[in-house]
């Protein structure tokens, strides 16, 4: 499991990129709410610790044991529906006393990973048999099925893309795709065309208002699309080079009464950004998430094998996806939903899983192939 590593191949640049991410984070999160700083800083103290250990674990013991993780998984998923803490009707988290809470589904984005990869692998020889990919549909479904039924459709997703990721990467074939775009893009006209009539069963009535304030935020304009209409203004608000540190006026919801952005230190963490640092600020931020990003591809382009190549695309996946959907929220481009910004939002259960997933990249490279 251990194995003896040269730390002179250590990617410091990715432990620098992720550092300077953290830090900025923390100083986001006093800005938005001071209250939350303590427990993050712990918490980032306690990531990089298991971030460290895992980029010494041999990143081939977590594919040998995906069935493994593939069930565990699964009960925790299962454990949370059945036992878990109940926030405004979603049972998405564990309840940790003092420490605070664990939201199994943040680490199923790695499970998969770890089983998507492991299967691609195997499979990669007749990854576009309608057989196997029955197989992976199936494979696939469990998790996603309890994911979404807590109801949490935005990691749903971010869990789909993921897949689709790797699998593409992994040789799936482009008519298979063009088949799959031919018959997906009506579907989801048709989708969306249905959760917007009355008695709809597919979606919780506050996603559809999610949905429906994007499309048409004028009538939703006192209602659900005011935070994001509020975010918007904020980020606008800052110009070339923001208000300054701990200045933020428009996504302050330190008035209960106002109350113009919340959950402005997780979702909107980049409303944040964009008041207090302005348009620069900004574009540091989205250069240094691109940086961490073409970082995790560079890894998977030196991996040494076709898994660690398929764990890397869906890390890669995973950071690249997630940031363009967080920021998507914030500026008004993508509807409201609640992804994390990795590294800079807070949240202890999404910082673990980001920790993780750059432990295994750290991993991967120190096995790099050398040329």
């Amino acid at each position: 499991m251990l194995r003896n590593y040269r730390l002179q191949n250590y990617n410091i640049k990715l432990v620098l990129n992720v550092l300077v991410l953290a830090t900025l984070g923390i100083i986001f999160i006093h800005s938005a709410n001071p209250s939350f700083v303590m427990k993050q800083g712990l918490g980032l103290i306690l990531c990089f610790a298991v971030m460290a250990v895992v980029s010494l674990i041999d990143y081939q013991t977590w594919l040998r044991s995906s069935n493994l993780l593939y069930i565990i998984n699964l009960l925790l998923l299962i454990c949370v529906k059945l036992f878990g803490k109940d926030v405004n009707g979603a049972k998405r988290w564990f309840s940790l006393g003092p420490l605070g809470t664990l939201q199994p589904s943040e680490l199923s984005k790695i499970v998969m990973i770890i089983v998507i990869a492991d299967f691609v692998v195997r499979h990669e020889d007749d990854l576009n048999e309608p057989k196997v990919l029955g197989k992976l549909a199936l494979l696939c479904a469990p998790p996603l099925y309890l994911i979404l039924k807590q109801p949490n459709l935005s990691t749903t997703l971010d869990i789909v893309f993921i897949i689709l990721a790797i699998v593409f990467v992994g040789g799936l074939s482009s008519k298979l795709i063009l088949r799959v775009l031919i018959i997906g893009i009506p579907l989801f006209a048709v989708f969306i065309w249905y959760v917007q009539t009355p008695g709809q069963i597919l979606l919780e009535s506050h996603q559809v208002a999610r949905i429906m304030s994007f499309l048409n935020p004028a009538a939703y304009a006192d209602s659900t699309a005011l935070q994001t209409a509020n975010s918007v203004m904020a980020i606008g608000s800052g110009g070339l080079f923001g208000k300054g540190f701990g200045s933020n006026t428009i996504s302050d919801v330190s008035a209960s009464d106002v109350n113009l952005v919340s959950e402005r230190q997780t979702d909107f963490i980049f409303s944040v950004v964009g008041e207090e640092f302005g348009f620069l600020g900004c574009l540091v931020v989205i250069g240094l998430l691109v940086l961490l990003v073409a970082q995790c591809l560079n890894v998977a382009r030196k991996a040494d094998n076709g898994a660690a190549k398929m764990v890397a695309v869906g890390v890669s996946a995973y950071m690249g996806f997630q940031s363009f959907i967080n920021i998507g929220v914030a500026t008004g481009t993508l509807p409201n939903t609640g992804l994390p910004l990795p590294f800079i939002s807070y949240g202890l259960s999404s910082l673990l899983s980001a920790s993780i997933a750059i432990g295994l990249m750290l991993n991967i490279y120190l096995q790099r192939k050398k040329y």
